[in-house]
């Protein structure tokens, strides 16, 4: 009874496990769909998509780029710096050298004075104008040791009485050398129209004043001569305000007082 209780279980031998055929792996792995796995590692071909509908435009060439407004202004302040700088340089040096030439030559003012006054004609026409003719005395100095001056042509010399010119003249053309005095007679004539009234207030003048105020009025060009050089034309302005004792035909007329003022103008 005990034989047959005893199980018969099969024996496995080494050649037994040799025989039998390796496990295999799965053909598709866990968690995966067939669609999902590539055969034999080669990638499915991949569907295209339809290319997008392309909108060309017409080349536009833009405008050259403006340079920036900085660069501008920098570039006219370094012209006007430039500019100003010039200037003040010619200013210096024109400074520098009219302070040497004054230092060498140390100009002065020419000096002007009247005199003597003789009255050859001053009388009414029968149209009511006053000819007038006078006969000046100028003496002119010049008060400089290296300058001289030249007296050019073309010198025009007035005789007003307040805001009536009575006659008119012109200086001679003459060089007058360094620290020199001329004298000259200058003599002058001229009509003055519509002067019954101007002979009254003549005569008033005369005799509440004892007096007769005349200003006489220089305009003359010259050249000055520096040294050996000579320089530019420029003009002298004189204005001499007279006081004198009276004014009739014939006589000399006594001056009381005689002042001039003295300018040029390039």
């Amino acid at each position: 009874m005990a034989d047959h209780n005893q199980r018969i279980h099969p024996l496995t031998t080494d050649d037994d496990d040799a025989e039998a055929p390796p496990p295999t792996a799965p053909l598709f792995p866990r968690n995966t769909s067939k669609s999902d796995v590539k055969p034999d590692g080669i990638d499915p071909p991949a569907t295209a998509d339809p290319p997008l509908p392309r909108r060309t435009f017409p080349v536009s060439h833009s405008p050259p780029p403006r340079p920036p407004k900085r660069r501008r202004r920098s570039c006219l302040c370094k012209l006007l710096c430039w500019t100003l700088t010039l200037l003040l340089t010619l200013i210096v040096a024109l400074a520098i050298t009219l302070a040497i030439l004054y230092l060498i030559f140390k100009p002065k003012l020419p000096k002007f004075s009247i005199q003597k006054l003789r009255v050859t004609q001053f009388n009414l026409t029968g149209s009511d104008d006053l000819s007038a003719a006078f006969s000046v005395g100028i003496t002119a100095v010049n008060p400089n040791t290296k300058i001289g001056i030249y007296y050019e042509g073309g010198s025009h010399v007035e005789a007003w009485y307040e805001d009536t010119k009575l006659c008119e003249g012109s200086l001679p053309r003459f060089y007058q050398g360094h620290r020199n005095t001329t004298s000259l007679e200058l003599p002058m004539s001229g009509r003055a129209r519509n002067a019954s009234g101007l002979m009254t207030d003549l005569q008033e003048e005369e005799k509440e004043r004892g007096n007769v105020g005349l200003d006489l009025k220089v305009k003359q060009p010259v050249r000055v001569k520096l040294g050996r050089v000579k320089m530019f034309k420029v003009r002298f302005r004189v204005r001499c305000r007279l006081l004198v004792d009276s004014i009739s035909a014939g006589n000399d007329i006594g001056i009381q007082s005689s002042s001039c003022k003295f300018r040029f103008r390039l």
